[in-house]
């Protein structure tokens, strides 16, 4: 597995399309020989918003500079009024 770098910044968390809140990001990206690039970190938003898309699976983040991510939660639980969580992400990552 090789390190290919962090990728951080801000962007819009979406729920099935539609936008539900702004949120920052603190991804990092490997390479693993078989599967290709893979990328998971931190998404940290508003709890309220928080709460109501954990563990959904249709969320997205569309970046400020319009990359367009798909997000699956990492972990089984959310603590109450927390505003970050792990994700795994998918989509527009760079090589």
């Amino acid at each position: 597995m090789r390190y290919l770098g962090s990728l951080s910044g801000n962007g819009v968390v979406m729920c099935d399309g539609k936008e539900v809140g702004r949120a920052a990001y603190d991804f990092d990206g490997f390479l693993q020989p078989k599967t290709g690039i893979m990328s998971s970190g931190e998404i940290r938003l508003d709890a309220s918003v928080l709460q109501d898309v954990f563990g959904r699976n249709d969320i997205q983040l569309r970046t400020d500079d319009g990359r367009l991510f798909a997000l699956r939660f990492s972990e089984k639980k959310l603590l109450a009024m927390a505003q970050s969580a792990h994700v795994e992400v998918t989509g527009e990552l760079p090589v």
